[in-house]
């Protein structure tokens, strides 16, 4: 999956001369917690939630209030923040934003703003990719970590007629020679599936229930 296929496209931006109440009163009328910051359409900055907490006083405070909402952007903003491009994979810009620790990414192409990617889209994406917001059913299997592992498991979902809606492998931390293979299913009563997994001797991890002989 591309960035280009889940970022926003209609982007609130900030200029760096701009103030802090520019950005408390465009983070409250468009509820958002992050925007870029563009010059002459170009990306220069980042200004998020975090950097207003850390720009004006508490609200307890009884210092005077004004002179902390008049500074500029330019004074509180992240520059020159990463930045990700439409055709870059969405895998690698989560990894990115993981080793990075930021929470949101200004997509830009050909030196202009293009997007705008937060880990709020990121994780709903991998909601979308894993079935999780579909009804369904969950079941893991540990499996030997061979080719054509897949297929075989594949081929009882077949037998029983029943749609998978996604897949995702995982490594067995109790053993590196098995993966663990997780299937979301179309289906609110699994037992079958189950029972004929278990004939076919794969161990199935979750759910644990019981075999039925029929």
């Amino acid at each position: 999956m591309l960035v280009e296929e889940i970022m926003k496209t209609d982007v609130y931006t900030l200029s760096s001369d701009q103030t802090v109440q520019d950005v408390m009163d465009l983070f409250k009328d468009k509820r958002i917690r992050h925007a870029p910051i563009v010059d002459d359409e170009k990306v220069v900055g980042i200004v998020t939630d975090r950097d207003l907490k850390d720009a004006v006083p508490s609200r307890f405070t009884v210092s005077p209030k004004g002179e902390p909402y008049k500074k500029k952007v330019t004074e509180i903003m992240t520059p020159n923040p990463i930045t990700a491009h439409p055709l870059d994979f969405v895998e690698e810009v989560a990894m990115i934003f993981y080793e990075q620790k930021i929470g949101c990414i200004p997509v830009v192409s050909n030196q202009k703003l293009v997007g705008f990617l937060t880990e709020t889209d990121l994780l709903y994406t991998f909601i979308e990719l894993t079935g999780a917001h579909q009804p369904g059913s969950q079941i893991e299997v540990r499996v030997k970590n061979r080719s054509g592992i897949l297929y075989e498991v594949s081929k009882v979902f077949h037998q029983q007629n029943v749609n998978v809606l996604s897949v995702l492998v995982y490594p067995d931390r109790e053993n590196s020679n098995n993966k663990i293979l997780v299937f979301r299913v179309q289906t609110m009563n699994p037992l079958a599936i189950i029972n004929e997994m278990r004939k076919e001797g794969f161990d199935v991890l979750w759910p644990n229930m019981p075999q039925v002989n029929e």
